[in-house]
Order: C-alpha cells, then structure tokens, then sequence
C-alpha cells in the first residue's frame, strides 16, 4: 500500500507491502539512489514481497517527499543525518523497530550513517554499489557545477546522460524501458530538492569507520562494470575492510540489482538468512 506520513517535520511518500503480505517475515527497508524513486525497487520488491515486509519510500527531496527544512539562512540541505530521521521517522509510523536495511549508491550512504546514529534499528545492513569515502575535492567542484545545472533548468538533462551511466554497456538495450521510466520519474522531484540533495552528498561525512567495525553484519553488492564504483576500488576495499562482507554480480554496472535481478535477489536473501556472524 502507498501512503503518506509525517516523518522528521516532513511528509513522507512510503510503501509498505504489510497489507499485501501479512504473514510475510523479517522488515527489509530499501534506500534508493540519487536521482531515483522508490519505483526504481518495483522489480525487486515483487520479488522479495513473498518472503519479507518490504518498506520503501522516496528520499527527502526525492519523488513525492519533501525536503529538509531551512536553516537560518534559509539553504535546505538533504544531509545523511536528516534522511536517517527521516527513515527511522517512518519506521516508528510503521511499527517497526529493526529492519534489514539496504540502500543503493546514496542510500547506501544514508544506511551506513544510519549505522552510526541508530545501529539499534538495524538488523543487518547491505549496501548496493556505495562506499565510505566523503566527496574528493574535484568531485564537490562538479556537485557545485550540477546544481548549477539543475537551477537552470537542466534537471531532466542531467538525468538523461547519469542514469545511462549507471547501466554496463552490455545491459542498456535489455534494460532501456527501466532507463526511460527512471528518467521520466524525475519529473516529479522538485529540482530545489535536489539541488539540497546534492549539497547533502557534497558535505557527507566520512564512514570508514562503519566499515571498519560494522556494529551489524555488513554487505557490499557491486558490478565489475561499475562506472561510479570502479573495480579496482572494491578490491582496495577488500583489503582496508575484512569485516565487511562482498558479492560480486558480474555483469553488471552500477545497478545490479535491476541488471541482474535474480543474482542480485540471491544474493540479498542469503546474506539475509544467512547465520549471525560476529561484529564490533
């Protein structure tokens, strides 16, 4: 069922698959992307309904949902700490007090900061093709330039060309109506909450430290034709992070779980039901 809350002072678009399936087990939260909807998760929903509660909303700043308030000087800014009262805003709504929790790229940014501030709240936590480390500088000078691009009016262009990027070349004809729906989608963000949603990434803290003693089990989901997440750079982290766990779905880029759907699926519930292993 979609519905709307009041999360974090916010409005809230939510849905919660509970009615759908009510004897369904554990609580899987799904963040999505930059860019994105809750409607970029209907194909992995529908195949996760069957077995887990599945909750997924639009970010703040995202599709239906609000974003954060002004501050004093009146910028509105989607930090990593609004969004995870926002989440944990809707999972009090929802009745839920832990959740498996996955998010995607930005999400998955929103996951490991909601490791930190709440890890009560988390069961275990999967993060598909994300990684700790806070924006370089050249990478904050082109979040500058991509708001500037988005306040003239430049939105739908911008998402013409980053969504494609998100697919590995061999997938963009198989997966070109999923491309065009995420693309058309964005005609519901309002573009001043992206612009904060940018801002929210340029000025996001740095996570390693979640990674180096993830207070639950940890998953890390990647492509081997990840244009955002280069392979070299996971297996850097393999090296930096032995406590985290990693699965590869080859084939795929930067959104596997649409790429590659029933490994991706595979992979998301047997970490899920997998034994509990030890944490920090």
């Amino acid at each position: 069922m979609e519905f709307f809350t009041t999360a974090a002072g916010i409005s809230v678009h939510v849905w919660d698959t509970r009615d759908e399936k009510p004897n369904a087990g554990k609580c899987l939260f799904l963040l999505h992307g930059y860019l994105e909807t809750m409607y970029v998760f209907n194909e992995l929903v529908d195949a996760l309904k069957d077995r887990y509660r599945v909750i997924v909303i639009d970010m703040p700043g995202h599709g239906l949902t609000d974003s954060a308030p002004a501050d004093a000087s009146g910028q509105r800014v989607n930090s990593l700490s609004f969004a995870v009262r926002t989440v944990v805003g809707v999972m009090d709504k929802c009745g839920v007090q832990r959740a498996v929790v996955a998010g995607h790229s930005m999400g998955g940014y929103i996951t490991q900061q909601l490791l930190r501030d709440h890890p009560e709240r988390v069961e275990r936590a999967i993060l598909l093709h994300s990684h700790p480390f806070p924006d370089a500088p050249e990478k904050a000078e082109d979040r500058e330039r991509e708001k500037a691009l988005i306040a003239a009016g430049k939105l739908h262009a911008l998402a013409s060309v980053s969504v494609s990027m998100m697919y590995d070349e061999e997938n963009l004809r198989a997966c070109d109506e999923k491309i065009r729906e995420t693309v058309e989608l964005c005609e519901t963000h309002d573009p001043d909450g992206i612009i904060a949603s940018v801002e929210g990434l340029r000025t996001r803290p740095d996570l390693q430290d979640v990674w180096a003693c993830p207070p639950v089990p940890l998953l890390l989901v990647y492509g081997d034709h990840d244009n955002y997440l280069p392979l070299e750079r996971v297996e850097k982290l393999k090296e930096l992070y032995p406590k985290v766990s990693f699965q590869l779905i080859p084939g795929t880029g930067h959104n596997s779980f649409i790429e590659r759907p029933e490994a991706a699926v595979a992979a998301i519930t047997a970490f899920v039901e997998s034994p509990t292993t030890g944490n920090c």
